[in-house]
């Protein structure tokens, strides 16, 4: 099992109301805005910029998220000059409305060149998401036609809830430094959630800009995609988790992409690693008596009922341990004269 650490603190314990600015340091605020899912808001953050402000990320894009930044620039933010938008990565629920803000504001974006393209691409090619590559990988791994055919359909509308992306950005990399006002952040970029996901630490206050990289109780969902069946994303995020270790003092402040503001990164990294080593060990065991495919153990791995966008989590996030597996040689992958896949010892 899981070994059992002390608990996170909590410098805030209490998120912002809809609407509502919550001060983490001088010329650093933090936002909430909704989300029509279990995981139920996304966190944004305003960086003071000279005489305006940074946003960074935005929701997704629907009317009540529109209607919601409304409500804030004309309330907790009106008369207030924005200078730009950060963008962490390519997730609709951070950057959903930044074709939007970007053109409503005139502002420029700013975020990874693999957060642009990707953006970019997804919205101009939605076959990247068409139902029947989906459904075939899905079927290849074991997901009955039935199930694979309703999830290929539900399961992927998140992924449509963006804007039109703006035509340039500004491109931020790790390794560089972002100047905004007085503070200055270097730029890190992780992987594993999401390719080239941004983060920002701000040295002289200890304060991290983790996005989806590191949150406290729960794990960011690390997925293979239809696109890159093979990928290993759990490799990524693991080699990335380590990095924060090795390179961010354990009592920086994190300000993640969703929950509360917490200290104690490098406890919660290992958990994340050791969450991840536990999943593992599960498969390890089911394909220790009998070759086992990605869809016999998703309810091994997760208990809850799933609706069909989180099973396509689910799923893919099982793979994902499969295929970190499968990478490291320890198992490897059978398939029939079908195309089916099942993971095996050697």
């Amino acid at each position: 099992m899981i070994p059992q650490n002390a608990p996170l603190a909590h410098p805030f314990a209490t998120a912002p109301a809809p609407g509502v600015l919550i001060e983490i340091a001088p010329g650093l605020l933090w936002a909430r805005f909704a989300l029509p899912f279990r995981l139920d808001h996304v966190n944004v953050y305003f960086l003071k910029d000279g005489d305006g402000w940074l946003i960074v990320d935005t929701g997704i894009d629907n009317p009540e998220t529109r209607e919601a930044w409304r409500a804030m620039l004309s309330g907790a933010m009106q008369g207030e000059k924005i200078t730009g938008l950060i963008i962490t990565h390519h997730h609709p629920d951070h950057i959903g409305l930044a074709g939007w803000l970007c053109e409503t504001l005139r502002i420029p974006l700013l975020t990874s060149r693999t957060t642009f393209l990707s953006t970019t691409t997804y919205f101009n090619s939605p076959e990247l998401l068409a139902a029947s590559a989906y459904s075939d990988f899905f079927i290849s791994h074991g997901m009955s036609d039935e199930i694979a055919a309703l999830v290929s359909v539900q399961g992927h509308q998140y992924m449509r809830m963006l804007s039109k992306p703006p035509l340039t950005y500004r491109r931020l990399a790790a390794g560089d430094r972002l100047q905004a006002g007085t503070r200055r952040f270097d730029v890190l970029a992780g992987d594993g959630h999401c390719p080239e996901q941004l983060m920002f630490y701000a040295p002289e206050d200890n304060i991290l800009l983790a996005a989806d990289q590191v949150i406290e109780k729960i794990s960011p969902n690390i997925s293979v995609t239809a696109f890159e069946p093979d990928g290993n994303p759990l490799g990524d995020f693991i080699r990335s988790l380590q990095a924060l270790i090795e390179d961010i003092p354990e009592d920086a402040l994190v300000l993640s992409g969703h929950r509360l503001p917490f200290l104690g990164l490098h406890q919660r990294c290992r958990e994340l690693i050791a969450h991840h080593g536990y999943r593992c060990d599960l498969i390890r065991g089911e394909a220790a008596v009998r070759p086992v495919s990605a869809a016999e153990m998703v309810p091994v791995l997760f208990h809850q009922t799933l609706s069909p966008h989180e099973m396509s989590f689910a799923f893919s996030e099982v793979l994902a341990h499969m295929n970190y597996l499968a990478a490291d040689g320890e198992l490897v992958w059978q398939i029939d004269a079908a195309g089916h896949r099942r993971l095996a010892t050697r």
